[in-house]
C-alpha cells in the first residue's frame, strides 16, 4: 500500500486490479463516533434497567448479559453488516475495512474489538489515542493486530471519463454486447491499475486496429472513443 506524502490517502489494489483510494479516519472523527456509540449503549442500558429491575435476580442476570453484549459484541455485529460500521461510525461517515480495502472478516472484527482493552491502558483510552496521533494511518493496537483500517466511506463511481485518444473504428463489426463491454472498460479506466487496464485491453486485441500501434490500452481506447460517437 502506498501513501501520499501530502495527505492521508492510501492507494490499495484489489485482486481484480482495481485501485482503491482509502482515506483513514483521524482522531476527531473516531472520537465522535465512539461518543455516539457510548451514548446509544447507555440509553439502551437505562431503558433495560427500568424494565429488568422488576425481575429481581433474574432481571439482574439478564442485565449483566446485556451489558457484556453491548460492550464486546455490539461493535463486532455492526462491523460485519454490509455497512461495516456501528451507528456512531455511520453517523460520522466512517466504515471498517481490511488493509486491502476488502470487507472486514469476522476474525478481524473480533480481534480489533477485543484489543480495545489494551488500547484503554493506562486509563481513558490513552494508549489508543496516542497511537492515533503518531501513526499516519491512524491505527490503534486493535487495527494493527487485525490488519484493519477505519476509513471515510465514499461512494464508488465506476463510470468516469474515457481515456483520451483519437477515435478509430474496430477491425470488425461488433455485437451490442461487445460494444457495451468496451465502453464499460473505458469508463472504468480511472479505477483500474495500468497493468490491469492493459491486461483487459489485450483480450480485445482482435477487434482493435493493429496498425495503429501503441499499447493495448491505447488501441482499445481509440475504439471506445469511436463507439461513443466521437468520430
Amino acid at each position: 500500500m502506498g501513501a501520499s506524502a501530502l495527505d492521508t490517502v492510501f492507494i490499495t489494489e484489489t485482486p481484480e486490479g482495481i485501485a482503491l483510494p482509502l482515506r483513514p479516519a483521524g482522531m476527531m472523527a473516531r472520537s465522535f463516533a465512539y461518543l455516539i456509540d457510548a451514548l446509544l449503549r447507555v440509553a439502551i442500558l437505562i431503558a433495560a434497567a427500568s424494565v429488568l429491575g422488576a425481575m429481581s435476580r433474574f432481571g439482574t442476570g439478564l442485565f449483566m448479559i446485556l451489558t457484556f453484549g453491548l460492550e464486546w459484541l455490539y461493535p463486532v455485529v455492526f462491523e460485519l453488516m454490509p455497512t461495516a460500521a456501528t451507528p456512531g461510525k455511520r453517523a460520522m461517515g466512517l466504515r471498517v475495512v481490511m488493509d486491502s480495502g476488502l470487507p472486514v472478516t469476522p476474525a478481524a472484527a473480533l480481534v480489533r474489538n477485543l484489543l480495545r482493552a489494551a488500547d484503554f491502558l493506562p486509563v481513558g483510552y490513552a494508549l489508543g489515542l496516542l497511537m492515533l496521533l503518531v501513526r499516519p494511518d491512524f491505527k490503534r493496537l486493535g487495527d494493527l493486530a487485525a490488519g484493519t483500517l477505519v476509513v471515510h466511506a465514499t461512494s464508488a463511481h465506476l463510470d468516469g471519463p474515457l481515456p483520451s485518444a483519437e477515435p478509430a473504428p474496430p477491425a470488425r463489426p461488433l455485437s451490442t454486447r461487445e460494444q457495451a463491454a468496451i465502453v464499460a472498460w473505458a469508463g472504468r479506466a480511472t479505477r483500474l491499475t495500468p497493468e490491469r487496464l492493459d491486461e483487459l485491453a489485450a483480450l480485445a486485441g482482435p477487434v482493435t486496429v493493429q496498425a495503429v500501434g501503441g499499447s493495448p490500452t491505447a488501441r482499445l481506447a481509440r475504439v471506445a472513443q469511436w463507439l461513443v460517437g466521437r468520430r
